[in-house]
Parts: structure tokens; sequence; C-alpha cells
């Protein structure tokens, strides 16, 4: 299938690695050219000898003035027609009188406000595209409550109506928003999360991974490149009609709407 995504100027946050790398990969595979920030040095270093076509920068979501210099290097690609709003940390697992403040503003500000600090000048830009659109990257937490896991949840539920909000704010203009929900994602990340919550509640893991199962219709994890693919189809032509949709992946089964 032909997407018809040749030459769409891309910028993934968090793209050097894991998710983001895969959507990265997936839109150059289709053709597109691509921007890519992330805060981690060494991934970064790695992505420029590996994936040489793929354009980098050092940014830290948070931090307006690293988003400010993203944008500018970014400028190279001649526009822009997606932001993937992909950057995240798991913040940190524990009750609530027990989380530092510092880790609960540390955790907003990377997953939530980092997603505003790149909208807010990634918009201008989407205007002038004939095939705009922003995707943010929120979770499963964004539909459920997750105990022990308040900082985190509380920013994903911030995702998906900043996504919804903006969708409504920028139809007019011909930009669609939308957040994708993954599920339970395979990889260390993931391991390192449900071991965090399986010691925090002194269960074991296999106990652990059971439960969050319990909360997904499809009880498998889901592999980057499922999310990849999902994100580039919606990116394109033929996802014009798709907008202000919480798009779950292997998604929960409880009917909060």
């Amino acid at each position: 299938m032909d997407l018809g995504i040749k030459d769409l100027r891309v910028i993934v946050t968090a793209g050097a690695s894991g998710i983001g790398l895969e959507i990265a990969r997936a839109f150059v595979r289709e053709g597109a050219r691509v921007h890519v920030g992330d805060v981690d040095g060494e991934a970064l270093s790695r992505l420029a000898a590996t994936d040489p076509t793929i354009g980098r920068t050092a940014c830290d979501v948070a931090s307006r003035d690293d988003v400010a210099k993203l944008f500018d290097e970014a400028a190279a690609l001649g526009g822009l027609d997606c932001l993937v709003n992909n950057a995240g940390i798991a913040g940190p697992t524990g009750r609530v009188e027990e989380i530092d403040p510092a880790q609960w503003d540390r955790c907003i500000a990377v997953d939530l406000t980092g997603q505003f600090n790149c909208a807010r000048l990634a918009v201008p830009l989407l205007r002038r595209s004939g095939n705009a659109s922003i995707m943010n990257v929120s979770s499963l937490a964004g539909r459920l409550g997750f105990p022990l896991r308040t900082p985190y949840a509380s920013a994903k539920w911030g995702v998906v109506g900043f996504a919804r909000s903006l969708a409504a704010e920028l139809g007019a203009d011909g930009i669609r928003v939308n957040a994708l929900l993954p599920g339970i994602v395979s990889g260390e990340r993931q391991v390192r999360v449900l071991s965090a919550k399986a010691q925090a509640r002194g269960v074991s893991f296999e106990e652990m991974e059971r439960i969050a199962f319990s909360f997904t219709s499809i009880k498998e994890y889901v592999p980057p490149e499922a999310l990849a693919d999902l994100v580039v189809f919606v990116a394109s032509p033929r996802g014009r009609m798709i907008s202000g949709q919480a798009l779950s992946v292997c998604g929960d089964t409880n009917m909060l709407g």
C-alpha cells in the first residue's frame, strides 16, 4: 500500500531509541524526511551511525530553550507536516505521600508540558502544510487509574485532554490531532516499570505482569513496530478523517469512554 507520504516532513521527540526510533524508521521507509530530538547523547551517536539520513538534535522537551533549538535545526526539513510528541519518562513508583515532589514535577514537565512546548512551535509551521497532523503519545495509563503511578497516570490523562482540545482548536486550520494509547509495550523499559510496581506491592514480577494484562483486551505485549505502523498511517492522507481520537493499541477493557 502506497501511503503517499514521500517527502513528508516529520519531527519525532525521543526519537533516537525505543518507540520513537521505530516511528522514525517507519516514516523513513515510506519516503518521509525525519528529524528527531532526544535527551540521550549516546543514543543520538548510535543513530548517526545507523541511520545517517535522520536529522538529530540533543533536546530535553522540558526545556523551552532545547525545544527552540530542536525546531531551529529541524528547519532543514523545509517545513513541517507531522509532529510526533513521543518523549516521556516513567516517573516514580510509590504511594502518593512517599513521592518526592521534585520527581512529580519532572514527570509532569517531560510527559505533559513537553508536548505543549513542542506543539506551540509546531502549529505555525503545520498551518502551511497540506497534510498536517500531531500525534501525542499517551498510554493505557491515560484511561485508567494506576495505583502507585500517580505522576505518570496524571500526565498521561493530561495528554489525552491536550490532544482532544487541540483537535477541536486546530481542525479549522486543517491540522488533525490524536493521542496514541499503547498497552503494555515490549522492551526493557516495561520490565523496569513492572519490576518497580511488583516490589512496591510486595508481589512477584509474574503476578504483577498478570495484573497488568488484566486491563488489556489482547493479552500480549505490544511490539513497538505496531505502534509505528499506526502512527505512520494516521499521518498519511489515508488517515485524513482521523482526529480527536484516543487510539488504543492492545488497550483497556474498562469502559470509561
